[in-house]
Formats: structure tokens, C-alpha cells, sequence
């Protein structure tokens, strides 16, 4: 029998494929899952970014994914209904980032402010002594960071 646990649990493959230690579910992508009395799977996602190159891929590796565990009747949808934010990011993920040696956003309740950015907490030392040095890094979600403990550079994703 079919449950929205299951295939949240199945759909915990599918990776970012910019960032592949990190799955759909826990990235927040996958905002809903629903089964209907036929069984018919209905998957609907999220992108972090509207423009986000990667969302034709990620669908593609959602329906590969049901297939290749026997659902055949299937929906996948991308929704801008409620835009993601980095809040939707699970502690997994979080940590997982961290592992990866991106700083996670920090969770933020209501207004997103530069401060958050600016202040990141260094991935390899957690130090807080560390520099902005640009906003843009080599993804959207991305920023670049300089830490002057360890002097190591670093990306942080993105709070939104």
C-alpha cells in the first residue's frame, strides 16, 4: 500500500545534482505528496530559484525514481503556488550542507535582513570571525565567504 511516508522515504534518493549530498525532500523541494484511491502518485515540487537551471532535471529524477520503484501512474508538478525559502531546509539537510563544506543558511522568522548574510559561521572551523566577499557564488544560491581563523574560502547557501 501506498503512503505519502513511502514515497517521501523513496523520493529521499533523488539529490540536487549541484549539491548531491543533499535529497529533494530534505532541500524542502518536495512540497506535497498525495495518493489518490487508484494509486495515482501526485509529487508536487518547489524550486528554490523560478529561473534554477537544474528544474528540469530534478523533475526527470523524480519520475525515474517512482518508476524504478514500480508506480507507473504518477504526476509530477512544479508549483510556484508558495515560494520556497531556505527555512524549508530540514536539520538534516542542514547538516549535511555543513559536511559538504557549504555554510547553511541560518533560520530566520519573517523579515530576511543583510545581516544574515554577512555573519556566517565558518563550515570547517566554526568560527564566527569570518568575510563576506561576494553575494554572487557559482550558483545562484550561493554566496562567497572568507574565514579568518582557518583561512579557508567558503560558500554559504543562501538564506531566501
Amino acid at each position: 500500500m501506498l503512503t505519502k511516508e513511502n514515497i517521501l522515504t523513496l523520493l529521499e534518493e533523488v539529490k540536487d545534482p549541484e549539491i548531491p549530498v543533499l535529497s529533494l525532500v530534505d532541500l524542502g523541494v518536495i512540497t506535497g505528496v498525495e495518493i489518490s484511491d487508484e494509486d495515482h502518485v501526485t509529487v508536487n515540487m518547489t524550486p528554490t530559484f523560478a529561473g534554477c537551471p537544474a528544474m528540469d532535471y530534478m523533475k526527470k529524477d523524480v519520475e525515474r525514481t517512482l518508476e524504478k520503484h514500480g508506480i507507473s501512474k504518477y504526476t509530477v508538478n512544479m508549483t510556484f503556488d508558495k515560494p520556497w525559502d531556505s527555512n524549508k531546509l530540514s536539520d538534516k539537510g542542514r547538516q549535511h550542507l555543513k559536511e559538504f563544506g557549504l555554510a547553511p543558511p541560518p533560520k530566520y522568522d519573517l523579515i530576511l535582513d543583510l545581516d544574515i548574510l554577512e555573519h556566517v559561521k565558518c563550515p570547517y572551523c566554526d568560527s564566527d570571525n569570518t568575510d563576506l566577499r561576494t553575494p554572487f557564488g557559482p550558483t545562484l544560491c550561493r554566496s562567497m565567504h572568507y574565514c579568518n581563523n582557518c583561512k579557508q574560502m567558503f560558500e554559504q547557501f543562501k538564506p531566501l
